[in-house]
């Protein structure tokens, strides 16, 4: 028995040691989570120190930065930009220029329009199709009412035929009354 534990005893030993020994994924995963939380802390803390740096400059020096401030609006914002250019290079066109680029404003305000017009009549012919069909529809929904009605009278009359029928019939005495009562209220059934 002792030469058995002996045996097992040096696996299982060597067994542990190396799951001791060797890291885990779980263990890994959080040693890499560690150092990635190092460097984006270290990164973190450079951006913070570089905008405060570029902060109190900007407070020491405010006619600089209001300046600034004011031409990243002029040249940023499209209104400004589009004012700049007009009073600016824009007087440098020629009336040629001119006139080509209002002719190609023209020309792309008139295809649009021509084509607002174009869907504009699709949509009124749809909407004039979807119009005959719901007068159409609601006519032949009265239709229907109305043969509704006239059957449903039909009906009512024939009902209360047949009662008058059954209830002449019970007043007859005899045999053959008793066999046209049978055949009636089978019939009626039905």
């Amino acid at each position: 028995m002792d030469s058995s534990s002996d045996s097992t005893g040096p696996a299982i030993g060597s067994a542990q040691s190396s799951q001791q020994t060797s890291p885990r994924p779980l263990e890994k995963f959080q040693d890499l989570m560690l150092r990635v939380r190092s460097h984006w802390q270290a990164y973190e803390d450079a951006l913070v120190h570089n905008a405060k740096d570029k902060l109190l400059v900007a407070y020491d020096h405010p006619l600089e930065a209001c300046g600034i401030a004011v031409v990243a609006g002029i040249l940023l914002l499209r209104g400004p930009r589009r004012f700049l250019y007009r009073k600016t290079l824009g007087r440098f066109k020629t009336e040629e220029g001119r006139l080509t680029e209002a002719e190609s404003f023209l020309r792309e305000i008139n295809e649009s329009v021509a084509k607002l017009k174009k869907e504009s009549k699709n949509i009124l012919t749809k909407v004039s199709y979807g119009e005959e069909d719901l007068q159409r529809g609601r006519t032949k929904i009265r239709a229907t009412g109305h043969e509704i009605q006239r059957l449903n009278k039909s009906i009512y009359k024939i009902e209360s035929e047949a009662a008058d029928l059954m209830e002449e019939l019970r007043t007859i005495p005899g045999r053959t009354a008793l066999e046209l009562r049978a055949e009636a209220s089978g019939s009626y059934d039905i």
